[in-house]
């Protein structure tokens, strides 16, 4: 079953049932009432991340506050999204734009890293939560991504379940086309690693390609930044060995 286009969806924290009321924080009143002008009655979409997703509709509590009255479950809870994406922390606006397009491309786990040459040491994980719940409030997407704390990158490979393949982006890979390299990989779990603006140190880059599980891939001719290198690689991973191959999205799998 697909999701709904058509209404605004908005992420609650409240578990959902049939006929129950949920009480809107001020936040969220504001926004529906003021910034989305919806009135009594009208219907949206809610979800928490563990119930599934849920019709439901306005009732005003006065001209500031608001309750959402649930009618009926519109899509069940899906399995979440397998995909990994392991990524350097940039500046605060482009790591905004990053962690959406990664959540709206299919990431199930989010994990910063800190490498050499990483800009930012320390990372605000409610900004970027928020992040996460907003690209998923408008990509129809029911499975919350995970944030993990930031970890360096030698002590995350030291701890890799190597049955898990890393596809990371560098800029000294062989030839142009990822497309081959992809292709042969074998079915099993991924993750994609996406380094700093300044690129992963000679020592790094040397740790990488001599693990078994890490597989070197180009992005074509041109340097690309980070953040754009994030949506090139995760399209292309989805594409050749992720969920788009199969034309249906996890989101969708476990509710069709």
């Amino acid at each position: 079953m697909r999701a709904d286009y058509r209404l605004p969806r908005l992420f609650v924290s409240d578990d959902l049932s049939a006929e129950t009321s949920i009480k809107l924080d001020k936040n969220q009143a504001n926004y529906l009432l003021n910034v989305l002008r919806m009135k009594e009655g009208e219907k949206l979409l809610v979800f928490n991340g563990r119930d599934g997703e849920w019709r439901a509709e306005i009732e005003r509590e006065g001209k500031k506050n608001a309750l959402l009255r649930l009618a009926e479950q519109s899509r069940p809870q899906p399995l979440p999204s397998d995909l990994h994406y392991l990524f350097a922390p940039l500046k605060t606006g482009r790591m905004d734009y990053m962690v959406q397009k990664a959540v709206e491309m299919g990431a199930g786990i989010l994990q910063p890293v800190q490498t050499q040459h990483t800009q930012m040491a320390k990372i605000n994980h409610d900004r970027l939560e928020a992040n996460m719940r907003e690209a998923a409030e408008q990509c129809g997407i029911l499975s919350l991504a995970q944030l993990r704390p930031i970890q360096k990158i030698g002590s995350l490979l030291e701890e890799w379940d190597a049955g898990r393949h890393i596809i990371y982006c560098d800029e000294d890979a062989a030839g142009d086309d990822p497309l081959p390299i992809l292709s042969s990989l074998p079915a099993q779990p991924i993750a994609v690693l996406i380094g700093p603006e300044g690129g992963f140190s000679e020592e790094e880059r040397t740790m990488l390609r001599n693990l078994p599980f890490v597989t070197p891939i180009p992005l074509g001719p041109r340097i690309l930044r980070a953040d754009t290198a994030a949506v090139a690689a995760l399209a292309l991973v989805q594409a050749v060995c992720g969920d788009w191959r199969h034309n249906v999205h996890p989101e969708q799998t476990a509710a069709d």
